[in-house]
């Protein structure tokens, strides 16, 4: 199968971490596609900067499908244009935020996230509602590392693990997601982390997570119920 993430942003200093990510997690016979918006925000750290990166993001996905993929990734924790591209594609359209809390909920009858800024909570938390697991939420942390600024491992696996002791200490979480897919390749250390301290609880890579999830899908044969997400009317559409 192939296998398209798209980076909804025009930075693209994640693309050959995130393709070497997903090549990990993804089966042998699975192919991996990467790419960034040609316009749109240089990072998501806000709902105004999910709004701009929708527009070039679809017309990545229709161009992805079109090539010939079975699947699309939307690699942000918000998944932004995962719905639209839904309605547009007969092709399946995973999100991370979406794909973490269902496995998450499957693994725990609570779970907290922790991501970047304070401007991303209200985002998140509006995911879980819609998705139907606001009550197993515990709460949205964060480590106050701008997107752009999560290369610095070291400090981001010190404050990921702070907040996330909190998140099971004070919050009651029973499971971990981490709130940014841009927190490449630090999941199974806090794991291990937090199970030398006592808590052997999940904690769940957002990008592994969408990674399974659109495999699993595509390999029964299965995409987005077109009940739900209907096809457009057709009606003039006048683009910038």
């Amino acid at each position: 199968m192939k296998i398209k993430v798209i980076m909804p942003i025009t930075s693209d200093i994640f693309n050959e971490e995130i393709l070497q990510e997903v090549n990990y997690y993804a089966s042998e016979s699975t192919e991996v596609g990467v790419t960034s918006l040609d316009y749109g925000p240089a990072s998501i750290e806000s709902e105004y900067d999910e709004a701009l990166c929708v527009p070039n993001f679809l017309e990545k996905a229709i161009e992805a499908e079109a090539e010939g993929y079975d699947g699309i990734i939307s690699d942000c924790f918000g998944d932004p244009g995962v719905k639209p591209a839904r309605e547009i594609l007969n092709i399946p359209v995973a999100g991370a935020c979406e794909s973490s809390m269902l496995f998450a909920s499957s693994l725990a009858k609570s779970f907290s996230v922790v991501t970047v800024l304070p401007n991303v909570v209200p985002m998140i938390e509006n995911i879980s509602k819609t998705l139907g697991v606001n009550g197993n939420l515990k709460s949205v942390r964060y480590v106050n590392i701008p997107v752009l600024e999560v290369h610095d491992k070291d400090r981001l696996k010190k404050e990921l693990y702070v907040e996330m002791t909190k998140a099971i200490e004070h919050d009651g979480a029973h499971a971990l997601i981490l709130g940014c897919t841009g927190f490449m390749g630090v999941a199974a250390e806090l794991q291990e982390q937090l199970k030398q301290a006592g808590y052997d609880v999940p904690v769940i890579d957002p990008i592994f997570a969408a990674t399974k999830m659109l495999e699993s899908v595509i390999s029964m044969g299965l995409k987005q119920s077109k009940l739900t997400y209907m096809t457009p009317p057709s009606k003039e559409r006048i683009k910038a």
